[in-house]
């Protein structure tokens, strides 16, 4: 009986001091690995839960639903209720709360990293020697991964974020924005010709710098899995054509470019290289149609771009169950558009329906304003449903996000999780120590 008490009191203490360490300061001894974060831009629990219609049903579930741990986000930054997309994504790489118009570090307010760094988590992890990767199926601009490598008084000063991009010496970026990346009157691969007012050439300087250079889905397939440092610039804009049902009718445009990769299709190879590399490595990726699809409150493409999200979450997961010192975190910085599902009878499903909904807000069938309704896959009893989705905006709202975590460290995550929260994740599971 003595020896169990003894025992008992060890317990006890080793309990003191953890909750001590908790509240008192860092905690340290944290097992380090890998860390892949999936920022699905504007995706709210009723973006995932359209998703979930269409692909797996009402009593299906998707890679998504079956991570972990969850807990509810709380968006907001140090003068807005809801963040903006530069804002949320500073906050996600330096894990300090920050202004609506930030991009990374203001030049003329400048603030250092939850870590003490001047810097971000991305370039900490690369001067650690971990190897890194930028994915986005936006332009390479996009804040949800621009803001990990550069800074800028305002996101619309590209020519100057992605100088910056370049010069980082990340190993993997993925993305569109060509354009962006050429000078005035020079057209690129994609066919366009570039906007830079500064003259320089970006494609030849990541030459030198280092890059391989590829351009469509087939070369990043080709790409061999010992490549070294690599630039993939898939589009001319975004990998996506972000407008209303209506206008890519009428310009005949598809939502996804045909010879664009998927994120799932960047992640595959990402992951290729970096098992040949056989170091720690830290990767971020931007699903950037989930978002933009929606501020055009486009409900057929916010529920691809979801779709096409769950499938790298699936592969993510995939690897984790290979290779378990990885892990994987899933969050959103804002509501898109205020996605909602709305029943519509089964008696309608070949029916247009409404434009407009009883309170004003527009209503978009299975291809648009005035079109049937989607059609949910069977529930567990074999039944069908349809349904619409009801706009409450063309911005972003802060409500109805979750951030969920799988594999290593996922514990970490609690119930309630500040956006700052997401950077003290990442950085616990990158270099042992949760941040207080």
């Amino acid at each position: 009986m003595k020896h169990y008490r003894i025992l008992f009191s060890l317990f006890l203490l080793s309990l003191m001091i953890l909750v001590i360490s908790c509240t008192t300061g860092n905690i340290k001894g944290i097992p380090t690995g890998n860390v892949i974060f999936i920022h699905p831009d504007g995706a709210s629990v009723s973006h995932w839960g359209a998703m979930r219609l269409i692909e797996k049903g009402p009593d299906g579930m998707t890679n998504w639903d079956k991570m972990n741990a969850m807990g509810i986000y709380r968006s907001h930054i140090t003068n807005s209720a809801n963040a903006s997309s530069n804002a949320g994504a500073t906050v996600h790489a330096f894990g300090v709360k920050v202004g609506y118009s930030y991009y990374g570090i203001h030049p003329d307010k400048p603030f250092k990293s939850l870590s003490g760094k001047d810097y971000s988590i991305m370039i900490e992890a690369k001067n650690a020697g971990m190897s890194t990767a930028l994915i986005n199926t936006g332009h390479i601009c996009e804040p949800g991964t621009g803001v990990f490598a550069a800074n800028s008084r305002s996101r619309i000063l590209t020519d100057t974020i992605t100088v910056q991009i370049l010069n980082s010496d990340i190993d993997i970026l993925f993305s569109g924005g060509e354009q962006l990346l050429l000078p005035e009157g020079v057209t690129g691969f994609h066919g366009k010709p570039g906007i830079r007012q500064d003259s320089l050439n970006l494609i030849e300087m990541a030459k030198t710098l280092g890059y391989q250079v590829i351009y469509n889905r087939d070369q990043l397939l080709a790409l061999p899995g010992t490549t070294d440092k690599v630039l993939g610039i898939f589009a001319a804009e975004h990998t996506f054509n972000a407008a209303s049902e209506e206008e890519l009718s009428e310009k005949g445009l598809p939502l996804y470019n045909k010879n664009a990769p998927s994120v799932d299709e960047m992640l595959t190879k990402s992951l290729e290289i970096f098992e040949n590399k056989n170091k720690q490595f830290f990767m971020v990726i931007e699903v950037e149609g989930s978002d933009n699809f929606s501020n055009a409150n486009n409900a057929e493409g916010a529920i691809a771009a979801l779709g096409r999200a769950d499938k790298a979450i699936g592969t993510c997961m995939e690897f984790i169950e290979k290779k378990p010192g990885t892990m994987l975190i899933v969050a959103s910085d804002s509501n898109a558009g205020g996605l909602q599902v709305k029943n519509v009878k089964k008696s309608r499903m070949n029916s247009p329906l409404d434009a407009i909904d009883s309170n004003g807000a527009p209503i978009d069938g299975r291809k648009g304003l005035s079109t049937p309704p989607f059609i949910a896959r069977p529930d567990k009893f074999g039944n069908t449903s349809c349904f619409s989705i009801v706009w409450a905006s063309y911005s972003d709202v802060p409500f109805g996000i979750v951030a969920r975590a799988h594999g290593l460290n996922a514990d970490l995550m609690t119930n309630n999780v500040d956006n700052t929260d997401i950077y003290r994740l990442m950085y616990a599971t990158l270099f042992g120590t949760y941040l207080e």
